[in-house]
């Protein structure tokens, strides 16, 4: 019984997603795309291929909070308008992609030339540089291979099928959330207790949302105060299914890059009484 009112909850919040998207029901990617962004604000006009982005080696590496608040990336694909310029100066990409920084014990290759970018993909050793990430629609080879990388991580059903909150507690990702010359100094981040939060549909299971395990990835400052603005336990606020599904709140990073939320019982998991 309990299994088939998990299954007509995802049915129907399957199709809540659908409508909120205008009607269209989305193809699923497949995992190693998952999170994937294109980035082409500029390279069409200087005919190079779009950027691809991938969030899940990425967020192997780092946490959310280096990338999004202290290195000053957009949350939505394509807002922050990077140039090759800003790279070469040090900002976004080139804040560790400098040819300089190293991870693991291995330098990190330097994103773009100082130089125009059409002059330097004339160049062959610029060229095979700048198609490291301008790769949309080419055949690139990966240095790093999805099912390799990840094939000792936990799995879960659904996004592109990694446990990602198990695998940075079991230790097979060591996350770097400060950056010299980058991050500021701040106290520690103490969790404040997980809260329970009352979902509007009756008989559905109450939301227990972990501060602990956001916390890790995302700080305090990724999510307060532009995606959830009050910090008050009394402050009564309605987060609607419709707008998560529509990229607001919640939905900013579920469905996105975090799990998706079609896996209704890793929110709604406290059990109804």
């Amino acid at each position: 019984m309990k299994k088939l009112l998990v299954l007509c909850l995802a049915v129907l919040l399957a199709v809540g997603m659908a409508l909120a998207q205008g009607g269209v029901k989305k193809k699923r990617p497949p995992p190693q795309d998952y999170g994937k962004v294109v980035i082409n604000n500029h390279s069409a006009g200087i005919n190079l291929a779009p950027v691809t982005f991938n969030h899940w080696l990425h967020r192997a590496k780092y946490t959310c909070r280096l990338c999004h608040v202290d290195i000053g990336f957009a949350m939505k694909a394509n807002d922050t308008g990077i140039t090759a310029a800003d790279n070469a100066g040090g900002n976004y990409c080139g804040t560790c992609h400098n040819g300089k920084m190293t991870f693991a014990g291995e330098r990190i290759f330097a994103a773009c030339p100082a130089q125009a970018a059409p002059a330097a993909a004339k160049d062959p050793a610029e060229a095979q540089r700048c198609s490291r990430c301008h790769a949309a629609g080419q055949e690139a080879r990966l240095k790093n291979d999805f099912a390799e990388f990840t094939g000792k991580f936990p799995k879960q059903r659904f996004g592109n099928g990694i446990d990602w909150i198990a695998t940075e507690a079991a230790g097979q990702v060591k996350l770097i959330d400060r950056l010299d010359g980058v991050s500021s100094k701040t106290k520690p981040f103490v969790s404040p207790a997980d809260a329970t939060i009352s979902p509007h549909a009756y008989g559905m299971p109450d939301i227990i949302f972990s501060h602990d395990k956001h916390g890790v990835w995302n700080g305090c400052e990724l999510c307060h105060p532009d995606l959830f603005p009050s910090v008050k336990k009394e402050a009564k606020q309605a987060y609607s299914m419709n707008e998560n599904f529509d990229g607001k709140y919640c939905g900013a990073c579920h469905g996105k890059v975090a799990f998706p939320m079609i896996d209704c019982e890793l929110c709604h998991s406290k059990p109804v009484m």
